[in-house]
C-alpha cells in the first residue's frame, strides 16, 4: 500500500499589537502615504509583537495551540523541524530543542531549518520525505516564530517591500498515513546570484556591532543591491514561481485546473492580484493578508487557517501553498484537503 503523509492541524499564535497604515506613512516621515501603503504594499496593518513576544516563545504557543486544537499528545511527536527565524531572544540557541522542552515532546529529537520566507514549504517537503525514508517517524511537527519586521527602518525607501514584515507564530503537525489532508507534490527553486542582495548589514562577523554603529545596527535590514536585485526579480521571479507551481502540480498528478485555493505569502496587491488572474482563481479562494502583513514562513500556516476558519477550504479543496524567501527561493506544494 502507497504510505501517505497528512497534516493533522495547525495552531496559530498573533501578538495582541498593531501597526496600522497611517502609522506606517508617519514612520516613514511622509515618504509613503497612507493610501499608497494600502493600496499600493497592500497593508492595512501590521503585527507588532510585545515585550515577551520573543521569536522562540512565540513557536512555544503556536505548538502548544497546535497540540489542543489536534488532541495531540506531545510524547507521540517523533521530530520538531523548527521553521522559526534566526533573530531570536538568544543567537546560537536552537529553537526546536527550546521548543521541544516548553511542550513536553520527551521523545522527538529537533534541528532547525532555514530558508527565509521558503522554509515552511521545505520544512513540509523534507518532513515528508523523511518519515517515508524512516520506519521510526510517524509524527512530525513543524514549528517557527517570527519578527523580522524589527529590523526595518521605514525611511529607507529601498526596503518598501518589506514595510509588510510583521510578527507571529505557526504550527502544523504531520503524520505518516494520517488518512487525510494528504501533502502531494512540492517544488522549489532557489538563485543564488541574488544570495548577498539583501540583509542585515550590522551584528554579522563581516561587520560586527560596534559602538559606533550601535545606533543604526538594529534597523539594518537593507537592500545592498538594489539594481541587481530590481532586474534579476523581474526577469526570473514569476516565471520561478508559475514554475513551481505547474511543477508541483506534475507531481501530484492533478490538473492545475483542480486548484480551490491559494495559500498565498503577503507581497503587494498588484502582484498578488496578477497571481491571483494568472492561476484562474477568484479573490474568494484565497486570503490577502492585509490586516495581518508578512509573517515571513508564518504566512502559508496562517493563510491555511484563515481559509479553514472562513469556509473557503472544505473536504475536497486542493490547495497550493507558495512561498517566496530571501536568497532568493520560490517554491509550491499541493494538499489534497479532506479524506
Amino acid at each position: 500500500m502507497k504510505q501517505t503523509v497528512g497534516i493533522v492541524g495547525i495552531g496559530i499564535y498573533i501578538p495582541s499589537g498593531r501597526m496600522s497604515a497611517a502609522q506606517i506613512s508617519e514612520a516613514t516621515q511622509g515618504k509613503w502615504s497612507e493610501s499608497a501603503i494600502i493600496e499600493k504594499l497592500g497593508i492595512r496593518q501590521i503585527v507588532v509583537p510585545g515585550k515577551d513576544d520573543g521569536t522562540q516563545e512565540m513557536g512555544v504557543r503556536a505548538a502548544l495551540d497546535a497540540l489542543k486544537n489536534t488532541g495531540t499528545d506531545p510524547k507521540s511527536i517523533d521530530l520538531i523541524l523548527c521553521v522559526g527565524e534566526e533573530w531570536k531572544e538568544y543567537p546560537l540557541t536552537t529553537s526546536g530543542i527550546y521548543i521541544q522542552e516548553k511542550i513536553g515532546a520527551a521523545n522527538a529529537w529537533a534541528i532547525d531549518v532555514q530558508q527565509r520566507c521558503g522554509t515552511t514549504v521545505a520544512a513540509m517537503k523534507i518532513a515528508k520525505d523523511m518519515m517515508l525514508a524512516d520506519n521510526e517517524l510517524k509524527t512530525v511537527m513543524i514549528v517557527g516564530g517570527y519578527r523580522n519586521g524589527d529590523f526595518i527602518d521605514f525611511t529607507d525607501s529601498a526596503v518598501s517591500f518589506m514595510f509588510n514584515l510583521s510578527a507571529g507564530a505557526g504550527a502544523l503537525i504531520m503524520k505518516k498515513n494520517f488518512g487525510k489532508n494528504h501533502l502531494l507534490g512540492t517544488h522549489i527553486i532557489t538563485d543564488g546570484s541574488l544570495a548577498r542582495d539583501v540583509g542585515v548589514e550590522f551584528g554579522g562577523t563581516a561587520n560586527p556591532i560596534t559602538y559606533e554603529n550601535l545606533s543604526k545596527a538594529y534597523k539594518s535590514l537593507r537592500v545592498f543591491d538594489e539594481t541587481h536585485m530590481k532586474e534579476r526579480l523581474n526577469e526570473v521571479s514569476m516565471k520561478n514561481w508559475m514554475n513551481c507551481i505547474d511543477r508541483a502540480f506534475e507531481k501530484s498528478g492533478i490538473e492545475k485546473s483542480r486548484l480551490g485555493y491559494l495559500a498565498c505569502l503577503h507581497f503587494k496587491r498588484s502582484m498578488f492580484t496578477a497571481m491571483v488572474s494568472e492561476l484562474g482563481l477568484t479573490i474568494e479562494q484565497t486570503t490577502y493578508l492585509e490586516d495581518y502583513g508578512h509573517i515571513g514562513q508564518i504566512d502559508q500556516i496562517l493563510s491555511l487557517h484563515l481559509g479553514l476558519q472562513s469556509g473557503k477550504i472544505k473536504d475536497g479543496t486542493i490547495v497550493s501553498m507558495i512561498a517566496a524567501g530571501i536568497g532568493y527561493a520560490w517554491g509550491a506544494n499541493v494538499i489534497q484537503w479532506g479524506s
